[in-house]
């Protein structure tokens, strides 16, 4: 199972550590919607992610490499074609780690609402 950001400490931040290299490579809008053709079907080509992007084949290609390195694409050779799919699992983790920090934000502010009240006259 994939380490989550919930628990003790030393998870939590073993968890974070592998999601950042996730959320630099969500950090680019090419590469978030070569993710999002690849969530909306099986395995694609460079060709069939490419086509209606302003960018070129090679550049496609060099995003990949950051997807995959961040653990979110994998690719396999059919013939003389790569044909790329996503790997779900480090996103996962990643929403596990922002889950936890926006509890953590509901508690902290849940306390200031508390005392902002019960200093109110």
């Amino acid at each position: 199972m994939a380490s989550t950001c919930g628990g003790r400490v030393s998870r939590n931040l073993t968890a974070l550590r592998r999601s950042a290299p996730v959320f630099a490579a969500l950090g680019d809008e090419t590469r978030l919607r070569l993710l999002a053709k690849l969530s909306s079907g099986g395995p694609l080509s460079i060709t069939q992610l490419a086509a209606g992007e302003a960018v070129t084949r090679q550049a496609i290609t060099k995003h990949l490499a950051v997807l995959a390195a961040a653990g979110l694409v994998r690719d396999a050779r059919t013939g003389r074609e790569r044909r790329w799919e996503l790997d779900t699992a480090p996103l996962n983790t990643a929403r596990s780690c922002l889950d936890l920090v926006a509890q953590r934000w509901d508690q902290r502010l849940e306390r200031l609402r508390a005392l902002v009240e019960d200093d109110a006259p």
